[in-house]
């Protein structure tokens, strides 16, 4: 396999870098998703093989700019969608709701 996201079948993009004593979350809202993917997912009845896929399917150059947690939203959309959860439509208006709350509190 030679996808984006196979870093040992793609070649030029140099060693993978490893920060020293990185911490398990950089943000807050990193925690927040680890825990909306978590239990969302178990919720919808999906795996971490599917989310991995999920994952494995997203455009090479949004692969190459998300972080890790970012992906992991991108991926758990993409798998709401798909089991019929929820459409676009409702996840981007849940999503604008969420900033509007945030920007009044914040």
């Amino acid at each position: 396999m030679d996808g984006i996201h196979d870093i040992g079948g793609m070649h030029g993009f140099g060693p993978v870098e490893r920060e020293e004593n990185e911490p398990v979350f950089h943000a807050p809202w990193e925690r927040r998703a680890f825990g909306v993917e978590f239990f969302t997912g178990a919720g919808i009845g999906t795996n971490g093989d599917q989310s991995r896929h999920a994952i494995e399917r997203l455009p090479a150059d949004v692969y190459l700019t998300a972080n890790y947690y970012e992906k992991w939203m991108l991926a758990l959309q993409t798998l709401l969608e798909e089991t019929g959860t929820l459409s676009r439509a409702e996840i981007e208006a849940r999503m604008a709701e969420l900033s509007a709350e945030e920007q009044d509190h914040g």
